[in-house]
């Protein structure tokens, strides 16, 4: 059952850099002054959506040919909180993005911090939809 382990490895990968810009990459550069913050913050963000985006759309799709092949519902499950990233990332993280992509790193003040501080709470939500479609697709392998 190649689908279903490979959308497992592909849901661990994505939680996995979820939860380090949680648990590491986003305290780290919350210590830095405002201007170096938003100017670290633009780069990571773009390759962290380069990296993600992608694998939210693999792990679904890997979900559901598992799913087609077995009918265990706990694959669909898995893809569905796997795909849940991209309407999230639209609708819940992206109206944050885009005012930080327009913040000048000359400009950055409180307010930055503020967003950045705010877009990692929101982030956080994509961690929590990685490590749920890992567990569904883990008990889909054991059912």
């Amino acid at each position: 059952m190649l689908p279903g382990h490979l959308a497992l490895i592909v849901a661990a990968l994505f939680t996995g850099a979820a939860v380090y810009i949680n648990w590491a990459e986003q305290p780290a550069r919350l210590q830095l002054d405002d201007r170096a913050l938003i100017t670290e913050w633009k780069p990571a963000y773009k390759r962290g959506f380069a990296m993600q985006a992608p694998l939210a759309v693999i792990g679904c799709l890997l979900g559901v040919m598992a799913w087609w092949q077995t009918d265990q519902w706990f694959w669909l499950i898995g893809a569905v909180l796997m795909i849940a990233n991209w309407p999230w990332t639209v609708w819940g993280i992206m109206p944050t993005n885009n005012k930080l992509m327009a913040i000048d790193p000359k400009d950055a003040g409180s307010t930055s911090r503020e967003l950045i501080e705010k877009w990692g709470w929101l982030h956080g939500c994509r961690s929590v939809l990685g490590a749920l479609a890992t567990l569904s697709f883990l008990i889909a392998l054991d059912a």
